[in-house]
């Protein structure tokens, strides 16, 4: 079985959709359209339930060996759910947007994150009192990547889940207030662990944020990984994507000699525009 990422003809070239179990890394020059990918996928498979109208008007059909994730989940480490669909907004059409996030569930671990910096509480507790709700008797804070592995854990069976960002831990790691090596074993838990739930895990990161080595790290504790860089051509540059190492998907291009996509992104969200083949 196939979770379609949401984007038409991304999805046709690829039989549908990821394949049901992968974790997908989605990692990308500064606006060369991960981010972007990441919320047209939330919004096309949250409208594929709200207005399924909408849906097939913008999208068409699913694949025969495609079906719809049980549940949509949006985590982030440092935003909440209406900064988030504003900054989505801003990005695709507020209509489609506002129809497609609809069946989206957001998940806030600001608190976990900031816990232990010096960030006043006040700033990102919110209506969240995870934290500040702690007895006294407690004196371990949960860890931001406890929470996170075990938001994963109760909801991510069946479910299409978008992690925005990684980004984020890898600058806390900076910090000195997580070791790399947690991140990456929380990497690879999570590819044994979704293969069993059956979903579909897509995680943003910067490419800027990280050493050759360290994007290695993270290409190898995932099923498959997807480049979103700038291509200099005339006058202009253009949003590319290259598909590497992915489990079910690399073959299936190869076997089209396909190597890069050309990507643009316009009111119905992130796009492929055209398919670069070997000559």
């Amino acid at each position: 079985m196939r979770l379609p990422f949401g984007v038409s003809r991304l999805d046709s070239r690829i039989g549908g959709g990821a394949p049901a179990g992968s974790v997908v890394l989605l990692a990308d020059e500064a606006g060369a359209g991960a981010r972007e990918l990441l919320y047209t996928s939330a919004v096309f498979n949250g409208l594929a339930v709200a207005d399924p109208d909408l849906f097939e008007l913008h999208y068409g059909d699913l694949a025969a060996d495609a079906a719809l994730p049980e549940a949509i989940h949006y985590v982030s480490f440092t935003a909440n759910r209406d900064e988030l669909a504003e900054e989505i907004a801003y990005a695709m059409d507020p209509d489609i947007v506002e129809a497609g996030l609809e069946p989206v569930t957001f998940e806030d671990l600001s608190p976990e994150f900031f816990q232990l910096s010096p960030v006043p509480r006040d700033w990102y507790a919110g209506s969240n009192q995870r934290i500040t709700d702690l007895g006294a008797d407690e004196q371990r804070r949960r860890d931001v990547l406890e929470a996170f592995a075990d938001y994963l854990d109760a909801n991510a069976a069946g479910s299409l889940v978008l992690v925005d960002s990684l980004t984020d831990l890898v600058g806390t790691r900076r910090e000195e207030l997580m070791e790399w090596s947690d991140i990456v074993v929380t990497l690879k838990g999570l590819r044994r662990a979704v293969r069993s739930w059956g979903g579909l895990l897509l995680i943003h990161v910067s490419q800027e944020s990280l050493s050759d080595t360290e994007l290695g790290d993270l290409m190898s504790s995932v099923d498959g990984t997807m480049l979103f860089e700038w291509e200099a051509g005339g006058n202009e540059r253009a949003r590319t994507m290259v598909v590497q190492e992915f489990r079910g998907v690399l073959s299936q291009l190869e076997a089209e000699d396909i190597v890069r996509f050309e990507t643009e992104i316009g009111e119905a969200g992130f796009d492929v525009s055209n398919v670069r083949k070997i000559r």
